[in-house]
C-alpha cells in the first residue's frame, strides 16, 4: 500500500500504480477543486476511469449528508464526520466557516456536534478520499498506516488484516477511516451523556430553579441533528454493504478471506452507528422523561401551596364569621355589654381554629408531602 496524502496543490501526483497493495491519495477539499482536471487525468492513467461530474460535484459539496453511489468502476460514499470547529452557520467553504463560527448556548461539548463529509471513490487499486481542510482523522490514521509499516513483525503478521494492521485493499481502507469516525462519534456520546446527566439532578433537584432552558432546547436539537446524521450513516453503510454480496470474487482462498473480513468490517461499523443512535434515542427520552418529571415536580409543588392555603382559608372562614356577626351596628345584642363576653368569644375563636387545624391536620391537608 502507497499513500499520498497531498496538502499541496504543487505536490506531484503518482504516474503508476505500486507493484504490490494500492494506492491512497488523500486531498482537502480545496485542493481538491484546484486540482480537479489533474487528478481527473491521473485516474484516468492509473486505473482507465475518472470520476463522474456528478460525484465530482458531490466530493467538493460541504453539505451533502452521508450517501452511497456507485458506477462499473468504482464505488462513491459519502461519510459525514465531526468537524473540529463550531457554528450552525451553513459553511459554504471551511474558510468562511473558522472566520465567521456562530457558539451555540450551553457548554463547550453542544458546540462539537458539527460535522463535515468526507468523501471516498474506492476504485479496484486506489482509494481517493476528499477531505475537510482541517481533517484530523487524515493525518492519524497516515500517521497509524506509517507505524505499521515501519514495524516489519506486524507488516509481515498474518493477523494484519485486524483493526491496528495494514489494510487489504481499497475498500478495507475505507471501512478503517470511518470505523475511526464512528468512534469519535461514541466519544461524543459519553460527553454529552454526562452534561446531560448533569441538568436532569438539577431538574429533579426540589430545591433548585433550573435556568438552562435555552442550551437544554440546543441540547435536545444536538441530539435531533444527531440522530439524523447516524440515520444517513446507516443507510448509507448498509447499501454499500449489500453491494459486497454483488461482488466477483475469485476462488481464490485468499480473495475468499478477504471478502468476507470486509463484510465483518462493515457489519462492525454499522453495529457501531447502531450503538451511536440507540444511545441518542435514550438520551433524548431521558431528556424528556426529566422535563416532564420537573413540571410534575413543579405542579406538585404548587398544589400543595394550594392545598395549604385553601386549609388556612378555612380555618379561619369561621373566625372571620363570628368578627363579622359580632361587628354588626345593632343596638342590642347578646353578650354586647357583658365584661366576660370577648374572652369567651376569643376563646371559642381559638378552639374552632384548633379543632379545624387539628382535623386538617389528620387529614394531612397540612402536611409536607415526602419527597
Amino acid at each position: 500500500m502507497q499513500a499520498w496524502p497531498s496538502h499541496s496543490p504543487d505536490t506531484p501526483l503518482p504516474e503508476a500504480l505500486p507493484e504490490q497493495g494500492f494506492l491512497w491519495l488523500a486531498f482537502s477539499r480545496e485542493h481538491f477543486e484546484r486540482q480537479v482536471p489533474a487528478i481527473q487525468a491521473c485516474l484516468q492513467q492509473l486505473t482507465g476511469q475518472s470520476l463522474v461530474d456528478l460525484h465530482v460535484s458531490d466530493l467538493l459539496n460541504g453539505q451533502l449528508p452521508s450517501r452511497y453511489d456507485f458506477t462499473s468502476h468504482y464505488d462513491l460514499l459519502v461519510f459525514r464526520r465531526l468537524a473540529q470547529q463550531s457554528g450552525t452557520a451553513p459553511r459554504h467553504s471551511e474558510a468562511q466557516a473558522k472566520h465567521s463560527p456562530i457558539k451555540r448556548p450551553g457548554p463547550p461539548i453542544l458546540q462539537r456536534i458539527d460535522t463535515s463529509p468526507v468523501g471516498f471513490a474506492v476504485f479496484d487499486k486506489v482509494l481517493l478520499s476528499v477531505h475537510p481542510d482541517d481533517c484530523a482523522v487524515r493525518e492519524a490514521y497516515a500517521s497509524r498506516l506509517l507505524n505499521a509499516t515501519g514495524d516489519k513483525a506486524l507488516a509481515h503478521d498474518p493477523r494484519s488484516a485486524g483493526a491496528r494492521g495494514i489494510p487489504m485493499s481499497p475498500a478495507d481502507m475505507m471501512l478503517r477511516i470511518v470505523s475511526q469516525m464512528v468512534d469519535a462519534y461514541l466519544d461524543l456520546r459519553r460527553e454529552l451523556s454526562r452534561q446531560l446527566d448533569h441538568w436532569q439532578a438539577e431538574l429533579l433537584h426540589p430545591g433548585a430553579r433550573f435556568r438552562r432552558w435555552d442550551a437544554l432546547l440546543q441540547a435536545r436539537l444536538a441530539l435531533h441533528q444527531l440522530e439524523d446524521l447516524c440515520d444517513d450513516q446507516h443507510t448509507a453503510m448498509l447499501n454499500w454493504n449489500e453491494t459486497l454480496d454483488d461482488w466477483v470474487v475469485n476462488e481464490d482462498p485468499a480473495a475468499l478471506r478477504e471478502h468476507e473480513l470486509l463484510k465483518v468490517r462493515c457489519r462492525d461499523v454499522l453495529e457501531h452507528i447502531d450503538r451511536v443512535v440507540h444511545h441518542v434515542r435514550r438520551l433524548e427520552h431521558n431528556t424528556e422523561t426529566a422535563v416532564q418529571m420537573h413540571f410534575n415536580a413543579q405542579g406538585n409543588r404548587t398544589n400543595d401551596i394550594m392545598r395549604t392555603l385553601t386549609a388556612l382559608t378555612a380555618i379561619f372562614l369561621p373566625l372571620n364569621l363570628i368578627a363579622a356577626v359580632f361587628g354588626m351596628n345593632f343596638e342590642f345584642m347578646p353578650w354586647l355589654h357583658t365584661a366576660s363576653a370577648f374572652w369567651w368569644t376569643l376563646g371559642g375563636m381559638g378552639a374552632i381554629a384548633t379543632t379545624m387545624g387539628l382535623v386538617f391536620w389528620r387529614k394531612r391537608y397540612l402536611a409536607r408531602t415526602g419527597e
